[in-house]
């Protein structure tokens, strides 16, 4: 198994191999890149900056940020060399590496959002005794279980792979390594592997989703029973941007298992790919900074002692 893992390569198809659309494409996403980079850059530092911004939103705000960067550089290298290289390739151990990573980040920032749920519950249906719910030690505490959660993840869906056999055609219909189109290029037995990604979603996605759901049902029935339009309308503003996150995430999450079985399953992947692992670590910053008021007033604020 040694050698084969040391000799084993895989032909990425990419998302093109029209040399003109390929340099259009290594432009964009350059950009892209560099635009998830400074916005998520830009939010650490205006957290860490500004001293208004101590909240427990804005802790784990800023280590979102730092997932989505994280994230973004796991991928989008990779992809851009391989724009302006002739053959897309990936040695096995890389593949498995950027798998691992992909369910460590992505893992943990649903676990950072479920825990940015808590928080907007507890400031909203406790907001007297807010200060001494979101300590400093719970807020490390979820931040920790995050990270291991994450890390339990990709340890479990990872360490499998390594005994799995793959011959023939090694192509992978992709820009980047997936599991589950690493699973389909093998030619061994993948029931286990199945069966552990299965329980992955089912334990870490209910595990993850069920807290922001019972948060958002005790929220939303506390900002009915407010009888001040104006008061309903703050209240829901301090939440817009993390429900817009989490819009976008789950959205992408469910229109990727729920797509008609006649519509390009290949194309399909590829775009949703895109929308999860390149935009929506460039768009969180810029949802967050574009909703978040106490977010603008920092930057102003630090903008003009400038």
């Amino acid at each position: 198994m040694e050698n084969q893992t040391d000799s084993l390569v895989f032909l990425f198809l990419g998302l093109s191999n029209d040399p003109q659309l390929k340099i259009l494409l290594f432009l964009i996403f350059s950009i892209i890149f560099l635009i998830t980079l400074s916005g998520n850059i830009t939010i650490i530092l205006i957290i860490r900056m500004d001293p208004s911004l101590s909240a427990p939103m804005y802790y784990f705000l800023s280590h979102l940020s730092f997932v989505d960067i994280c994230y973004s550089a796991d991928i989008v290298p990779k992809m851009l060399k391989d724009f302006l290289m002739k053959h897309k390739k990936i040695c096995f151990t890389n593949c498995v590496t950027q798998i691992f990573f992909s369910l460590l980040l992505s893992v943990t920032e649903v676990f950072i959002l479920s825990a940015m749920a808590y928080d907007r519950y507890s400031a909203v249906c406790h907001p007297l005794h807010y200060v001494m719910i979101m300590n400093k030690a719970l807020c490390t505490y979820l931040l920790i279980g995050a990270w291991l959660m994450g890390l339990l993840a990709a340890i479990i869906n990872t360490v499998p792979i390594f005994g799995l056999q793959f011959c023939g055609l090694r192509e992978i219909n992709n820009f980047r390594c997936e599991l589950l189109l690493l699973l389909k290029a093998s030619c061994s037995d993948t029931f286990l592997n199945d069966w552990i990604l299965l329980f992955s979603v089912l334990i870490f996605g209910l595990g993850s989703f069920l807290p922001i759901l019972v948060s958002y049902i005790h929220i939303i029935s506390s900002i009915m029973k407010m009888h001040s339009t104006e008061g309903r309308r703050k209240t829901f503003s301090t939440c817009s941007s993390h429900l817009t996150v989490l819009g976008l995430l789950y959205m992408t999450g469910i229109s990727q298992y729920m797509k008609p079985r006649r519509v390009s399953s290949t194309t399909l992947d590829k775009l949703f790919s895109i929308q999860y692992s390149i935009l929506t670590p460039m768009l969180n910053p810029i949802i967050y900074s574009l909703k978040n008021q106490e977010v603008k007033r920092a930057l102003r604020r630090i903008i003009t002692k400038k």
